[in-house]
């Protein structure tokens, strides 16, 4: 580990000799703009799912039956994800070169334009076959400016804040993503008891997609108004010194190939189950009810609701408890958890009860945020300064063009025909998933309480 960026070493704050350090943005502010802002981008995300679940597959591939046009809407929804990657690889680079805060205002503005355009597309029966087109780059644009919002999102929050709270301060970043699956839900739980079939599915549909203006605008406000991450302007005032010494500058992308492989394979490795769970929890759970189960959506849409909440709440606890216990241990129970709870998830959903079903999705979540709450810490602390950005976004990113962008895909293979969905299957597949995170995780050093001046691209 390099101890160039240690408090004390030239150009550290409090050094002799040092500039001035610029006046830190308090950390309640700095985690405030990334819960956010990482709400409102996560809000235009699961809106596409949702949305893909209920009503695209009919407006956007109506030549199809039900189910093969849900597949294809859900085709469109899994190739946001393969844009991701190459969000993480772009932001990462720019925002390992040129700070954390810049790439941050332009993921939200990119996001949100691409989610207002969709609300205002024409759907098949106006133009045919363009419309699945315009469909599929909206979705490829939102894809592109999530690849870039997690791994700046994280980092703004863990290097403002101390070592040994890191992990309570950067799960505030992950319960934005399910304040935004909140978010989303609601709206569409509130379309669902005021409009008919009908009516969403002619237009009421649009309503939460232009909203987004609107929470865009507010995320804009917030993240103007915080300062540059301290620990990056430290490695990038040492970079440059080093530049200035004659030494040669490097893609962050070929750094983290060269000097941090292995993190990148076990941070992949870690998101299988957590990324795959999550949307049998909450995606499949919506075409399941209805699809399978013949049911209305309006129970899944409530439980998906309550979930949320448990689950926005949930998160910093246990984000807060990676502080004292470590992140493995979490981790592990997590993922052990969502494999054994999918055996039992489906038959809970089927029962029609609203009470059995809101607790098949609480517990799912709560199993879920084992994982997701140290993950953004654990990441972060994987990688070296110069670097970090990549490096999270890539292991984060990459994976989920494997985990989360086919796990709707393959369920609804798994579950096949609508008379008799075959939900052992999906379960097996989740346990799968369990595997590999549990193995990656046992191979994974603990980072708790680490410090995140450290950097092999630097040594």
């Amino acid at each position: 580990m390099s101890t160039s960026l240690q408090p004390g070493a030239p150009g550290s704050p409090g050094s002799p000799g040092s500039p001035a350090a610029p006046p830190r943005t308090p950390i309640v502010k700095v985690v405030f703009a990334s819960l956010i802002g990482t709400a409102v981008e996560w809000y235009d995300f699961f809106l596409y799912g949702s949305a893909a679940a209920l009503v695209f597959g009919t407006l956007f591939f109506p030549e199809s039956d039900p189910v093969t046009g849900t597949l294809l809407a859900f085709g469109t929804y899994a190739l946001g994800f393969v844009a991701r990657p190459l969000g993480g690889v772009v932001f990462g680079h720019y925002g390992d070169k040129v700070g954390r805060k810049k790439m941050l205002v332009l993921s939200l503005v990119l996001m949100g334009a691409a989610t207002v355009a969709i609300g205002l597309l024409p759907t098949y029966a106006t133009v045919g076959v363009a419309a699945p087109l315009l469909l599929l780059t909206c979705r490829l644009v939102q894809g592109f400016a999530v690849g870039g919002e997690w791994g700046g999102a994280v980092l703004m929050a863990a290097e403002h804040g101390k070592d040994e709270h890191r992990g309570f301060w950067s799960s505030w970043t992950q319960a934005g993503v399910a304040l935004g699956n909140l978010l989303a839900t609601a709206v569409l739980w509130i379309l669902a008891l005021v409009q008919s079939d009908e009516t969403f599915e002619a237009w009421g549909w649009r309503i939460p997609f232009v909203l987004s203006a609107v929470l865009v605008l507010i995320g804009l406000w917030v993240r103007l108004s915080i300062e540059e991450s301290p620990v990056f302007a430290e490695a990038r005032r040492e970079r440059e010194a080093q530049q200035a010494e004659g030494g040669k500058e490097q893609l962050p992308i070929l750094e983290v190939i060269r000097l941090y492989p292995r993190e990148v394979a076990v941070a992949m490795g870690m998101r299988m189950a957590e990324n795959i769970s999550y949307y049998i929890f909450t995606v499949i759970s919506i075409t399941y009810l209805v699809e399978y189960a013949g049911g209305d959506r309006g129970p899944i849409l409530q439980a998906l609701l309550v979930g949320s909440v448990v689950h926005f709440f949930v998160i910093p606890a246990f984000g807060a408890w990676s502080d004292r216990i470590g992140r493995r241990p979490l981790y592990l129970v997590g993922a052990v958890g969502v494999a054994v709870w999918s055996f039992f998830f489906f038959d809970l959903v089927e029962s029609g009860s609203q009470g059995l079903i809101i607790l098949a999705v609480v517990v799912g979540l709560t199993l879920h945020a084992l994982m997701y709450a140290p993950q953004a810490a654990f990441f972060s602390e994987l990688f070296g300064t110069s670097v970090r950005y990549t490096g999270a976004s890539v292991g984060y990113q990459l994976a989920s063009i494997f985990a989360g962008a086919l796990a709707p895909i393959i369920a609804l293979r798994l579950l096949g025909d609508v008379e008799d969905g075959n939900t052992t299957a999906v379960a097996l597949y989740v346990t799968v998933a369990s595997v590999i995170t549990i193995v990656s995780v046992v191979l994974a050093r603990e980072t708790a309480r680490s410090s995140l001046r450290h950097d092999r691209a630097l040594d």
